[in-house]
């Protein structure tokens, strides 16, 4: 047997703590890896530089009286409010299906139902983005809640996969371990299970998220309002200004979302992952 030699600093030889030896991905201290703290002040910033720019060529912009009105403020805010508000519902409903529903097809029981549920979310998704949402107005009516509908048809996919990739891709030793130690089924999931699935299944919901802003710029065709209103009215009368505005704040929109989501993924990863 050969006994490890000690080394400067009083770490021993080949015990893998040498200081030369790289940290592993997600190890870092918040703040200083490439996607830490830090990293998330530059997106926030753009945000905001991007709001203030807008908001400066409003302000100095010469408009005819129907981009006057659409850009006036409070139509403006009301387009912006009803662009949320049709985000954050739909948004509350794919993760209250699709994470229940990701974790279901992750037991034992029901697995054989997985190619059957993954296919039908596929469908949603694969299909034009416009002709589901045409399809399920001429079935459901115009407005609101018929645009929340396609909405959550759209966007259930990337939760509903991350959420299996998640729990599936968490190592079976680690299960077996509870199990060993007396835990229940449910005391696995919730304690084992679903923390360490907790990144990839945030990371699913954050996807969605920005699928969600952009995809309901087309709530304007089936009377759901939005920020969709000022490109489709740019688009119609030929009003460029109409048209980047409503691009812009898009944009905007989207970029503030995935900030938010990215903040969460950080605060709620658990530590040594």
């Amino acid at each position: 047997m050969t006994t490890a030699t000690p080394q400067a600093g009083g770490i021993a030889a080949g015990d893998g703590r040498d200081e030369a030896a790289p940290a592993r991905p997600g190890t870092e201290a918040p703040g200083t890896a490439p996607g830490g703290w830090r990293a998330l002040v530059v997106q926030p910033a753009l945000v905001v530089l991007g709001v203030l720019a807008f908001l400066l060529w409003r302000s100095n912009a010469t408009l005819t009286d129907t981009e006057a009105r659409q850009l006036g403020a409070a139509t403006l805010w009301e387009s912006t409010l009803r662009h949320l508000s049709l985000t954050v519902v739909s948004a509350t409903i794919v993760l209250l299906i699709s994470i229940p529903l990701g974790i279901a097809l992750t037991r034992p029981a029901l697995r054989r139902f997985t190619p059957a549920v993954i296919g039908v979310a596929n469908v949603g998704q694969a299909a034009p983005a416009i002709g589901l949402f045409v399809l399920l107005a001429s079935w459901l009516g115009f407005g609101f809640w018929t645009t929340i509908v396609a909405l959550v048809v759209y966007s259930a996919l990337p939760v509903l996969r991350n959420t299996m990739v998640g729990i599936q891709g968490v190592d079976p030793r680690l299960v077996e371990a509870g199990r060993g130690m007396g835990m229940s089924g449910t005391a696995v999931l919730f304690r084992i299970e679903l923390p360490l699935a907790g990144p990839v299944m945030l990371a699913g919901a954050r996807t969605a998220l920005v699928l969600l802003v952009g995809t309901a710029t087309l709530a304007t065709f089936i009377n759901g309002g939005g920020l969709g209103v000022l490109i489709n009215t740019g688009i119609t009368l030929s009003l460029n200004s109409l048209l980047v505005s409503g691009a812009v704040l898009v944009a905007l929109l989207a970029l503030a979302v995935d900030w938010l989501g990215r903040v969460v993924e950080h605060v709620a990863r658990p530590k040594g992952l």
